[in-house]
Formats: structure tokens, sequence, C-alpha cells
């Protein structure tokens, strides 16, 4: 479990999951995931975890999505010398 999660039964429940990091809501989904598995989550509660797991499922596909965006790739002239940047998904 990580650190900034102390009870796995509320962990992240009250934050808002726009401010998370990237890391903060993955952190969360894990926990949700890990109560979902158990099996001991009366019904009610399962979905009410399972609602907030696709929102940060959702919230950390956009983060990645965002990144992705801006990873550049270094492009090179014919002596291998750095001449700029282009998208990474680019066509040379």
């Amino acid at each position: 479990m990580l650190a900034f999660m102390e009870d796995p039964e509320t962990a992240g429940a009250d934050t808002d999951i726009s401010t998370m990091s990237f890391e903060q809501a993955l952190g969360a989904l894990e926990e949700i995931v890990q109560q979902l598995e158990r099996g001991d989550v009366p019904l009610d509660r399962s979905i009410t975890l399972y609602e907030r797991g696709e929102e940060l499922r959702k919230h950390c596909q956009a983060r990645l999505d965002s990144a992705q965006k801006r990873i550049e790739r270094i492009v090179a002239d014919q002596s291998g010398q750095a001449v700029g940047t282009r998208p990474l998904d680019e066509e040379v």
C-alpha cells in the first residue's frame, strides 16, 4: 500500500480526482481493485468503488495521453547532430 493512503476503505475517497497526480490516481485505483478483489465489500459499496475506479481510470488515461503528446523525438541531420525535435509518432 502506498504511504499517502492511510485507510484502505476510504483511501482517496474524498479527494477531487482532477487535482490528483497520475501516481496518486493510480495508487487510489490500485486500492480500489484490491478491495474489490477481496470480495468482502457489500454490493452498494462495490458499486460506489467501481464508479470511483472508472473515474480514476479515465483520469489516468487522460494524463497518459497528455504526456504522450508532449513527448518528442530528437531529429538529427546527416552527420548525426541534433537539429530539432518532432512529435514521437510523426513519420520521418
